[in-house]
């Protein structure tokens, strides 16, 4: 019997998303008129209600000590001060974003070790932790999934597979998620892309050797083969053949008969995306070649967290429509949500990369060798970039927000946000994996 579903938690979107639609405070002569445009959009569409609250409210943030003002915030007062605040006044409530906390950037490190402490000068927003209950259950259901469904993994990895805490990451992610259906969604993806990650380019057994046929077949069983019926039952057989492929095949049915064609489709061409990055990494390894940082970045940019938040209105139980998705600004400041939370796990796992076997690639490495600056210096200069990537997706979604104030933008960026906040919330908290270098 499946299990009961549970109340959705009230929305801990972060405050920097909170910007969209709001010049609707620009003055009081045309205040009613904007909220209206930003509520209704030409439609008059309205916007989706926000989910409702749990019964026992978040715990409080960490205070902000009151000399340490966030790193890049913006200046009080203005202009894009009022956008990352958000509209105010009466009708204007489902606009604003629940939970945000200030953004983060403590004078000292936090000494709460417990759940790991953040990188020191990183800017980040704090999120409340992740429901219980739903982390509970989705990790109940992914583990049966992996186990049960696609034979994800052997005994000897599950101590990794469960410090892995891909339950906790995607709702914490995934605030909006209406239901633990909807959540389980994105965690089968973010599963099965890990199990190709480590089994095809990484950890368990993974090589750059032949890496393109490997990662094209695994993508047949997200982009499905169309061939004569003479072949197709081997093409089929063949998504049985790996743990990849299996997890692949299945994530991606589930997504399907919940995604519309468009949201599918995105999804599909992000993936893509996402293997033409490994095969650039797996090319410089091959040649034991370090790139210029600018090629790094560029490599980043492919093999990145991007498919994760662009699936974020599938999740949400919503449609983002095909060309509001595909307009340049989105396209950008999902470009953007995807490099800065990509540099947060080069930040984050740097030491764990250093004492894995091989020469890996991560942006604190590349700038010390081609910059030739210290190991120190080379990843303080990597937060710096990571905090003016996150600077320019925030400004860039404001932007978007005001020039496109329709309600399923507004929620899409807000959901982006979301996951760029949870993304950083699960790199910081998970002392399994992470642990900082001893620079401070």
């Amino acid at each position: 019997m499946p299990a009961p579903e549970l109340t959705p938690p009230q929305s801990n979107l972060s405050e920097a998303a909170t910007h969209f639609g709001a010049r609707v405070l620009a003055d009081a002569a045309s205040r009613a008129h904007d909220i209206m445009a930003v509520i209704s959009g030409p439609s008059g569409t309205p916007l989706p209600p926000a989910p409702p609250e749990v019964s026992a409210p978040a715990p409080a943030p960490a205070p902000i000590p009151p000399d340490a003002p966030p790193t890049g915030a913006p200046a009080a007062g203005t202009g894009l001060d009022r956008i990352l605040r958000g509209p105010s006044g009466l009708g204007t409530a489902g606009l604003r974003l629940f939970g945000r906390e200030e953004s983060l950037t403590p004078s000292e490190p936090s000494v709460d070790t417990s759940e790991g402490r953040p990188v020191p000068g990183l800017y980040y927003h704090a999120i409340p932790e992740p429901d219980p209950a739903r982390v509970e259950e989705v990790s109940r259901r992914i583990k049966a999934w992996a186990l049960d469904e696609v034979s994800l993994y052997p005994d000897e990895w599950e101590d990794q597979f469960d410090g892995f805490s891909v339950g906790r990451y995607m709702v914490g992610c995934h605030p909006d998620a209406p239901t633990i259906d909807h959540l389980m969604l994105a965690t089968r993806l973010m599963v099965a892309e890990n199990a190709v990650d480590d089994c095809y380019c990484e950890d368990h057994g993974g090589s750059p050797v032949g890496l393109g046929e490997r990662l094209l077949l695994a993508h047949t069983a997200l982009d499905p083969l169309y061939t004569t019926k003479e072949y197709q039952p081997q093409w089929s057989e063949s998504l049985h053949a790996d743990a990849p492929r299996r997890a692949y095949r299945s994530a991606m049915e589930y997504f399907v008969r919940a995604a519309g064609p468009s949201q599918a489709d995105r999804l599909r061409h992000d993936m893509a995306r996402l293997h033409m990055g490994y095969l650039a990494e797996a090319a410089w390894a091959q040649s034991d070649h370090v790139p210029e940082v600018w090629e790094y970045l560029a490599m980043r940019q492919f093999n990145n967290f991007r498919p994760c938040p662009t699936i974020t209105d599938t999740v949400g139980g919503y449609e983002l429509p095909a060309d509001l998705h595909a307009q340049p600004g989105m396209q950008k400041v999902i470009a953007l949500a995807g490099n800065a939370t990509t540099i947060v796990n080069d930040l984050y796992s740097y030491t764990k990369e250093l004492d894995s076997p091989g020469h890996h690639l991560n942006l604190p490495v590349v700038i010390a060798e081609r910059e030739g600056l210290s190991d120190r210096d080379a990843y303080l200069k990597s937060v710096e970039v990571h905090n003016d990537l996150m600077h320019d997706f925030e400004t860039e979604a404001a932007a978007l927000a005001v020039s496109c104030p329709l309600p399923s933008v507004q929620r899409f960026l807000r959901g982006v946000a979301a996951w760029v906040d949870g993304n950083h919330h699960w790199h910081r908290s998970n002392t399994y994996r992470y642990s900082l270098p001893d620079f401070w």
